[in-house]
């Protein structure tokens, strides 16, 4: 289990991680339309046009600091520091996840009345995998085939 500064700490240093990559494949996309500017003998396409330092930067700071503040809430259930980093990485998702929580109480108020009969589905819903006959002992719905 990670101190509060430990898990807020790594959990900014992952987004700092992702931002890097977001970063660097603007640059390599960049880098691409170089070349092929060289090769069509075109005028070479301005870095302004795939990096905007004031929005980029706003992006960064945010994407530091939400995981940053993902580590923080999150420092008692992890393990280490890869987790805190993964945290971080992922910190809108994680946090956009725990913001859309139903609990208990509130599942309890927006649902049917205890007792009442749930409302019966107007349309049948389709299945989550669609299944086809297979060899025995085989599941097609995790990828394993016949060999």
């Amino acid at each position: 289990m990670l101190s509060w500064a430990e898990g807020a700490l790594y959990g900014a240093g992952g987004g700092l991680v992702v931002e890097a990559v977001v970063t660097f494949g603007r640059l390599h996309a960049w880098q691409q339309a170089r070349h092929a500017a060289r090769v069509a003998a075109e005028a070479l396409p301005r870095l302004g046009t795939y990096i905007d330092p004031p929005a980029d930067s706003l992006a960064a700071l945010f994407r530091i600091v939400l995981g940053g503040a993902a580590g923080w809430l999150l420092h008692g259930e992890l393990a280490g520091v890869f987790a805190a980093v993964a945290v971080g990485a992922s910190a809108p998702a994680v946090l956009a996840q725990m913001g859309s929580a139903t609990t208990v109480a509130e599942a309890l108020q927006t649902g049917a009345a205890p007792g009442a009969a749930p409302a019966a589905p107007t349309t049948p819903a389709p299945p989550a995998v669609p299944t086809q006959p297979g060899p025995l002992g085989l599941d097609q719905a995790r990828g394993e085939a016949a060999p």
